[in-house]
């Protein structure tokens, strides 16, 4: 559990899997679960999630995940949420051109990579954002409305 300036707390459980990707299975953290604190900044309508991966694509950077017009009503997300669309979660496009999230998996001759999960209290009705915002788009477009952040940061390296 992570609090920043006893804002917003933020918990991600994630645990190591496998998932069949064109037949052959890749190493990748499933988002299990995500808390948000009871207490928002005053303001806040929703939340976006960004999710990060700075030493992806050799430096360049690799977005897994980009989710907002998630209401500021739910405290969290259920495990398995975020991959499709729903009613209280907006999906934006990851750096592989894809709607949801998309695990780590950095190749098994890197060092570990850096996953930076930010949670943005937002002053946005949940429906203001239309879907298939990429992370740029994203930020400009909240560019003025975020009220406050949470981030952590995990690492890890494929074994494979």
């Amino acid at each position: 559990m992570l609090r920043l300036a006893g804002v917003i707390v933020l918990a991600f459980s994630l645990a190591l899997g496998v998932v069949d990707a064109a037949g052959a299975a890749e190493p990748h953290f499933t988002l299990a679960s995500s808390a948000f604190n009871d207490n928002p900044p005053a303001g806040t309508k929703s939340f976006a999630v960004l999710m990060i991966d700075p030493d992806g694509r050799r430096g360049i950077g690799s977005v897994h995940w980009v989710a907002y017009g998630i209401p500021a009503t739910r405290n969290g997300l259920r495990e398995g949420e975020g991959a499709t669309q729903t009613a209280d979660v907006t999906l934006g496009r990851n750096s592989r051109g894809t709607m949801g999230y998309t695990g780590p998996c950095g190749p098994p001759v890197d060092a570990a990579h850096h996953y930076v999960i930010d949670v943005i209290a937002l002053d946005l009705e949940p429906t203001t954002l239309q879907p298939g915002l990429d992370r740029d788009q994203l930020l400009n477009l909240i560019t003025g409305h975020s009220l406050g952040p949470a981030s952590i940061v995990v690492r890890y390296r494929s074994e494979q």
